[in-house]
Formats: C-alpha cells, structure tokens, sequence
C-alpha cells in the first residue's frame, strides 16, 4: 500500500499549475467579476422525516457545463445524510489563482448558507463527499473557495442539484437569489497575485505530498486574507495563533516529515484564520459604529456648547432684543393701523357709491349708519391684535409664519425630515413653538401634513399622516396640552405650486401647524370684514 501511495501521480496538480497562467494573464486584479453570475434561483427540497433515501442530480452551471453528479440522501434520525459524487470537476485555479478548492453548501429556503465540507478532486477529475446536516429543506450547490473553512459562498458557483422525477420530498424555491446570499469577504481585499496557488515543480509530487501542499497553500491564503481585513489589529491572538500553526506546518514541510501532521497542522491554521478574520470583521464594524456615535456625541456636544455661547448672548443681549422686538411689535400695529385705515375709506367709498346709485332712498333716521358695525365674534380687541402680532414675531423668528384668516400658518418645510422623522434642528424650533403656544391661554392647534403628485395616492396618504403625527407628538412632547392639538394628512390634496417643476413639488411636501384661539381672535390682522347694509 505504501508503494502505491508513492508512486500514484496527481495528474490534477499539473492542470492546475497549468492553470495559473490563464488566471494570471488577466489585467483584472479580480478576474471573477468579469463572469457571468449564473442561474439566480435554486429548488430546495423539504425531505420528509425518515421517508428513506433519495436521488437528486446535479448539474454544471455556465461557469463548469460539463460538470455533472448525483448524490443519496436520507432522511435520518436528527439528520440528514448526503453521499454525493462529482464528475468532470476543473482545477478551481481556472476562476482565478485564489480559488484552491471547492466546497459543497446546503442553503435553506430563506437563503441562509451552510459549509457541509470540502470536495476533494482526484486526478481523474471526479469528488465524492459524505456528510451529514440537521436542516430539513435545502438545497445544494458547489462553489469554488479560496480555502475548505470560508462561512459564506463566493459567487463562482459551479453545480447546483436539480430534482429527479422520482426525487422524494417536497421542493420549495429558494427565496433568496444567488446574488442576495451573504457575501463571504475572501477575495474583496486581497490583490490576487499575493495569495498563493500551487506552482510548477521540477518532479513529480506522491498524492500525500500534493494533498499537504494544497493544505499549506489554502492556510496561507487563509492568513492572507484575515490579515487584509486588519485581523492583526482586531483579532491579534487568534492570528498570531494561525500564524503559529502555519508556520510549524511549514517547517514540517521542509522537513518532509509526516505529510498527516502537516494538514492537520495546516487545517487547524486555516480554521483559526477564518475565526481571526471573522472577528476582525465583526470588530471592525463595531469600531466603526463606535466612532460614528463618539463623532454623533461630539457634533452634539458642540451643539450644546454652540447653543449655550449663543444663550449667553441672547442673555446679553435682552435689552437690545426686547428693543427690537418693541418696535418689531409697534411696526406690527403701525400696519394694522393702516390696514384700518384703508378699510376706513373703502368704506367711505362704499358709501358715496351707495349714495350715488341710490338717490331716492329716505333720509336716515338719526343715529342710524349706511355701514353697519362688524359682528363682535369677527372683531379684534386691542388685546387679541396685541396677541397675534406678539405671537407673529415671535414664531417667525424660529419657522416661516403666515397670518391668514385660518389663523397663525406656520410651515416646515421638505428639509425637515428625514427617513426617521423630525431633523434635530427641527425639533429644537417646533419646541420654541411649543413654549410660544402654551404661553398663550385657549389656543388649538391643527397640524396638516402634504406631499406631491408623485407615487400612489396611498402611498403619499400614509407619508402626510406619519410627518403630521410626528411633528403633533413634538408638541405634545414639549408642552402642548393633546386635547389641543390634532393631526390629519391631507395625501396629494391642496398643492401650493404645480408639481411639473421640482422647485414646485418640493414647496407642495409640506406640514403646516395652524394656530388659533379666543386669545388671537378670529381674523387676520389684515382683514376686516364688513357689511353694507340699505337705510330705513
């Protein structure tokens, strides 16, 4: 047996080296992206509990077409077990000088991926593999691997089982397409011409020594790739121990000693690269959220310092505020005045018109008016006029604000929100606003939400309702009493602009807070209504 074991040549080791050159002539440091990914679906199939063996097939996808097999499985108790033969299998070298290996995957309907081994080729180009899952439904395909211990698929995916007719169980369709399936990081990092493959040699090499070879070179590329995701910064321990194992494999190498302890030690390095890099990523991410929230907290906390130098400086500033905000006021009830006075004289006019269009009418009784007074509730007293202009100024030093007969229009705008609701800065001014309303006694609050003519009208109905909610809930939250204040989304009603233009559509994506209340009264500080009324 010994003798034979010797003088058995692996015709595979030279296809492979042969191999090499073909994956290193290409330009593209990442040759496998310039193939076609293959069938996107894939039939899994629910093997029903102890129902006894089955066949299924397998066949080669565009990447290996002349690749074929079948493989026996039954349903066991608390497992199934896989005896699966491949035939017509190419050195994996030809997808580029990474891939050393391939590997047989069961992945279950919701797409989710599972290593069952490692397919061995032999030099007449045939695998067979026996191996055994505690999944129920899955479906098997084969992938070509940089090393046997990757925990995610590569996208060379080169056989996929296909069902039998006389096939026993039930066949579910994979949801989840190929290019859906968690991405193994093997080859996104490392240059290709830096991992190793298995090069020329000058002799022939006895399986055992080719089996050790192949063994060494999947560890060092193990190690390789961890390293590249920072596995020595992230994971220095569990590197340094497949860096050990590595190198005591290689040191059995170039001893020629025992070619079992060199892939056992050979192994062992690759599994505990993969640990090390498996850590590297998941600590890497974790670093990287971590300096996202400290830069979130610092940007807050700048903030904060910001918002405090800026209180202190309205604080030192009150008197010239209180000022500003006096004549902002009295320029407020200049206007009004004015305004009156305007409505004064329309109302003169009216009255010569009358006169003029209606000379036979008798002569007033005395004390009666051509123009009767406004109706109490449509009246402002000096104190609701005092009222709306102070809140007025006030809200539109935080949010564009409109006086309108509806009652104080305040508008947030598109810029606003964002996927997860109010912006920051938006919530601090809605809070002002907040403190503004309930300073003032009796004041409702409604908040509209609208959007534009693009997407359906459901669609835009249910964005409208959650900004309204969203901006109720800030005022709520700060102060304003809820039975006051409601919320309704109006969908792709009521546009402010036509929606042709994108200047138009983002002015119609709106939420107006509408204010009003016995405390501002009934009208705008620019409107003043009024009757004529015919002299008896």
């Amino acid at each position: 047996m010994r003798t034979k074991r010797i003088v058995f040549v692996v015709a595979a080791f030279l296809a492979l080296s042969g191999l090499n050159a073909l994956a290193q002539t290409s330009a593209d440091p990442q040759p496998i992206y310039r193939v076609t990914v293959v069938s996107r679906t894939l039939q899994a199939i629910n093997y029903e509990h102890r129902s006894g063996p089955t066949k299924i097939d397998f066949e080669g996808t565009v990447l290996l077409p002349k690749a074929k097999g079948d493989a026996t499985v039954e349903s066991k108790r608390g497992r199934i077990s896989i005896d699966a033969k491949f035939h017509h299998i190419d050195p994996p070298a030809k997808y580029g000088r990474e891939y050393l290996t391939y590997v047989l995957w069961a992945i279950t309907p919701e797409g989710r991926p599972k290593n069952l081994g490692e397919v061995m080729v032999d030099a007449s180009n045939n695998a067979k593999l026996s191996v055994t899952t505690e999944l129920q439904a899955l479906g098997l395909i084969v992938t070509a691997e940089p090393y046997y211990s990757v925990t995610s698929p590569s996208d060379v995916v080169v056989l996929e089982n296909v069902v039998r007719p006389d096939t026993i169980g039930r066949v579910e369709n994979v949801s989840a397409r190929y290019d859906l399936l968690p991405r193994g990081q093997y080859t996104m990092t490392v240059d290709p011409r830096q991992l190793r493959s298995v090069e020329p040699e000058g002799e022939k090499l006895p399986y055992d020594r080719y089996e050790a070879l192949l063994e060494l070179y999947q560890a060092e590329n193990a190690v390789q790739i961890a390293r590249s995701l920072g596995a020595d910064r992230y994971a220095p321990e569990s590197i340094g121990k497949a860096q050990s194992l590595l190198s005591a494999a290689q040191d059995m190498q170039a001893r020629k000693q025992d070619t079992h302890m060199i892939v056992s030690r050979a192994r062992e390095a690759t599994q505990m690269a993969e640990d090390a890099r498996i850590i590297a990523v998941k600590r890497r991410d974790e670093d990287r959220l971590s300096r996202e929230r400290q830069q979130e907290q610092d940007e807050s906390r700048a903030r904060m310092d910001a918002e405090a130098a800026a209180q202190q400086a309205r604080i030192q500033g009150a008197d010239d505020r209180a000022a500003a905000e006096a004549a902002q006021a009295a320029a407020a009830r200049a206007e009004a005045a004015r305004i009156e006075a305007q409505a004064e004289a329309d109302r003169a006019r009216a009255i010569a018109v009358q006169q003029t269009v209606a000379p036979l009418v008798p002569a007033p009784r005395p004390h009666s008016s051509v123009i009767e007074g406004e109706p109490a509730h449509m009246q402002l007293t000096a104190l609701q006029r005092q009222n709306r202009a102070d809140l007025l100024v006030r809200s539109n030093a935080f949010l564009t604000t409109r006086d309108t007969p509806r009652g104080l229009v305040i508008t947030l705008s598109e810029s606003s929100f964002d996927s997860n609701g109010l912006r920051p800065w938006a919530t601090d001014r809605l809070a002002r606003i907040a403190t503004l309303i309930s300073s003032h006694r009796g004041l409702g609050v409604h908040v509209e939400g609208y959007m534009d003519d693009r997407g359906s009208d459901a669609e835009q109905q249910v964005i409208s309702e959650r900004r309204a909610r969203c901006v109720r809930d800030s005022l709520v939250t700060n102060g304003v009493a809820p039975a006051f204040v409601v919320a309704t989304g109006f969908g792709k009603a009521r546009p402010l602009a036509s929606s042709a233009t994108a200047a138009g559509r983002e002015q119609n994506r709106r939420v107006e807070i509408v204010i009003s209340g016995e405390s501002i009264g009934g009208i705008a500080l620019w409107d003043k209504t009024y009757s004529l009324t015919s002299r008896h």
